[in-house]
């Protein structure tokens, strides 16, 4: 089973940048995606951006043209650039590897809090 931990979270102001990432123990290119979610206090867990094995992207609404999800596979590492960061993007934000819809695992997820 692989293991996927996170880091990048932090404190950043209104209008920063923050870059997450997610190193694998194991190929990300073994799974048929990998993606970001992100869970707001008192919220349901929702969806950021996925990228495919083929190369695919998409993103949530929200978040097209602010965040950009990119792999490096020699490295094993997913990533979530994220520019002109809003508070309502504050969140925990976690990362998945997808073999199937059944067959999946999540990181222990990074705490991203924007404020001034």
């Amino acid at each position: 089973q692989v293991q996927l931990v996170e880091s990048g979270g932090g404190l950043v102001q209104p209008g920063g940048s923050l870059r997450l990432s997610c190193a694998a123990s194991r190929s990300i290119l073994s799974y048929n995606a990998m993606a970001w979610y992100r869970q707001a206090a008192g919220e349901l867990r929702e969806l950021v951006a996925i990228i495919a094995r083929g190369g695919s992207t998409n993103y949530i609404e929200s978040v097209k043209g602010r965040f950009t999800i990119s792999r490096d596979s020699a490295k094993n590492t997913l990533y979530l650039q994220m520019t002109s960061l809003k508070p309502e993007d504050t969140a925990v934000y976690y990362c998945k590897a997808e073999a199937s819809f059944y067959d999946y695992v999540w990181g222990q997820g990074t705490q991203v809090t924007v404020s001034s």
